[in-house]
Protein backbone atom coordinates (compact mmCIF):
# COMPACT_ATOMS: atom_id res chain seq x y z
CA UNK A 1 0.00 0.00 0.00
CA UNK A 2 1.90 3.30 -1.34
CA UNK A 3 -0.59 5.79 1.32
CA UNK A 4 -3.10 5.05 3.92
CA UNK A 5 -5.26 7.73 5.61
CA UNK A 6 -7.22 7.35 9.43
CA UNK A 7 -7.79 9.19 12.24
CA UNK A 8 -7.01 8.74 16.23
CA UNK A 9 -11.40 7.91 16.52
CA UNK A 10 -10.99 5.32 13.73
CA UNK A 11 -8.35 3.53 15.35
CA UNK A 12 -10.56 2.32 18.16
CA UNK A 13 -12.22 3.84 21.17
CA UNK A 14 -11.16 3.57 24.59
CA UNK A 15 -8.02 3.55 26.61
CA UNK A 16 -5.24 2.19 25.88
CA UNK A 17 -2.73 1.21 22.76
CA UNK A 18 -4.28 2.18 19.20
CA UNK A 19 -1.48 0.72 16.58
CA UNK A 20 -1.08 3.51 14.05
CA UNK A 21 0.84 0.82 12.16
CA UNK A 22 -0.78 -1.81 11.38
CA UNK A 23 -3.90 0.28 10.71
CA UNK A 24 -2.26 2.05 8.05
CA UNK A 25 0.35 -0.33 7.08
CA UNK A 26 3.71 1.72 8.30
CA UNK A 27 6.35 -1.15 7.79
CA UNK A 28 9.79 1.40 8.37
CA UNK A 29 8.58 2.11 12.09
CA UNK A 30 6.41 1.35 15.21
CA UNK A 31 3.92 3.93 15.55
CA UNK A 32 0.72 3.83 18.36
CA UNK A 33 -1.75 6.63 20.09
CA UNK A 34 -2.14 5.75 23.18
CA UNK A 35 -5.01 7.09 25.77
CA UNK A 36 -4.53 7.37 29.50
CA UNK A 37 -7.79 8.40 31.47
CA UNK A 38 -7.63 11.28 33.82
CA UNK A 39 -4.59 10.38 36.50
CA UNK A 40 -3.54 7.37 35.19
CA UNK A 41 -0.19 6.00 36.41
CA UNK A 42 1.85 5.05 33.57
CA UNK A 43 4.16 2.26 33.49
CA UNK A 44 8.40 2.40 34.27
CA UNK A 45 9.68 0.56 31.29
CA UNK A 46 12.45 -0.18 28.82
CA UNK A 47 13.04 -1.35 25.21
CA UNK A 48 16.25 -3.76 23.97
CA UNK A 49 16.45 -1.94 20.60
CA UNK A 50 13.87 1.32 19.87
CA UNK A 51 13.85 4.66 20.57
CA UNK A 52 10.62 6.23 21.29
CA UNK A 53 9.13 9.89 20.68
CA UNK A 54 6.57 10.88 22.31
CA UNK A 55 4.06 13.73 21.09
CA UNK A 56 1.24 14.85 23.29
CA UNK A 57 -1.55 15.34 21.33
CA UNK A 58 -3.92 16.37 24.04
CA UNK A 59 -4.13 16.59 27.86
CA UNK A 60 -1.45 16.57 30.05
CA UNK A 61 1.80 13.98 30.27
CA UNK A 62 3.90 13.44 33.22
CA UNK A 63 7.46 12.21 31.86
CA UNK A 64 9.85 10.60 34.39
CA UNK A 65 13.43 9.87 32.75
CA UNK A 66 16.98 9.80 34.44
CA UNK A 67 15.88 10.79 38.02
CA UNK A 68 14.22 14.31 35.79
CA UNK A 69 10.63 14.44 35.91
CA UNK A 70 8.65 16.64 33.51
CA UNK A 71 4.88 18.11 32.57
CA UNK A 72 4.19 18.46 28.77
CA UNK A 73 0.65 19.79 27.64
CA UNK A 74 -0.48 19.71 23.91
CA UNK A 75 2.81 19.61 21.56
CA UNK A 76 5.24 18.90 24.00
CA UNK A 77 7.63 16.49 22.74
CA UNK A 78 10.64 13.84 24.33
CA UNK A 79 13.02 11.20 22.93
CA UNK A 80 13.98 8.91 24.89
CA UNK A 81 16.86 6.14 23.76
CA UNK A 82 16.26 2.49 24.03
CA UNK A 83 17.71 1.13 27.11
CA UNK A 84 16.32 4.49 29.16
CA UNK A 85 13.89 3.80 31.78
CA UNK A 86 11.06 6.01 31.30
CA UNK A 87 7.18 6.30 32.49
CA UNK A 88 4.44 8.53 31.02
CA UNK A 89 2.02 8.97 33.08
CA UNK A 90 -1.53 11.11 32.71
CA UNK A 91 -0.94 14.16 34.56
CA UNK A 92 -4.39 15.65 34.19
CA UNK A 93 -7.88 15.77 35.11
CA UNK A 94 -8.59 14.96 31.49
CA UNK A 95 -7.35 12.30 28.83
CA UNK A 96 -3.97 12.09 27.50
CA UNK A 97 -3.41 11.49 24.01
CA UNK A 98 -0.10 10.45 22.85
CA UNK A 99 1.30 9.85 19.39
CA UNK A 100 4.34 7.34 20.26
CA UNK A 101 6.86 5.96 17.16
CA UNK A 102 9.68 3.77 18.26
CA UNK A 103 12.35 3.59 15.31
CA UNK A 104 15.84 1.70 15.09
CA UNK A 105 18.92 1.96 13.16
CA UNK A 106 19.36 5.53 12.22
CA UNK A 107 18.08 8.62 10.86
CA UNK A 108 18.05 8.18 6.77
CA UNK A 109 19.72 11.36 4.93
CA UNK A 110 17.76 13.97 3.62
CA UNK A 111 15.95 12.10 0.31
CA UNK A 112 13.11 14.05 -0.69
CA UNK A 113 12.76 15.20 -4.30
CA UNK A 114 10.70 17.85 -5.88
CA UNK A 115 8.64 15.92 -8.23
CA UNK A 116 7.07 19.27 -9.97
CA UNK A 117 10.31 21.73 -11.09
CA UNK A 118 8.58 24.50 -9.87
CA UNK A 119 8.48 23.26 -6.63
CA UNK A 120 12.58 23.50 -6.11
CA UNK A 121 12.55 27.42 -5.67
CA UNK A 122 9.68 27.19 -3.54
CA UNK A 123 10.72 25.02 -1.16
CA UNK A 124 14.04 26.43 -0.59
CA UNK A 125 12.06 29.79 0.28
CA UNK A 126 9.57 27.68 2.79
CA UNK A 127 9.94 29.14 6.37
CA UNK A 128 12.89 31.89 5.30
CA UNK A 129 11.17 34.45 5.93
Amino acid sequence: MAHAFSSIDELGEGYGFRSVRRALGVSAFGANVVVMPPRYDGFNHFHELQDELYFVHSGTARVEVAGETRELGPGGLVHVESTTPRKVSNAGDDDLVLLVVGGKGGYVERDGHMVDPVDVERRAAFGKS
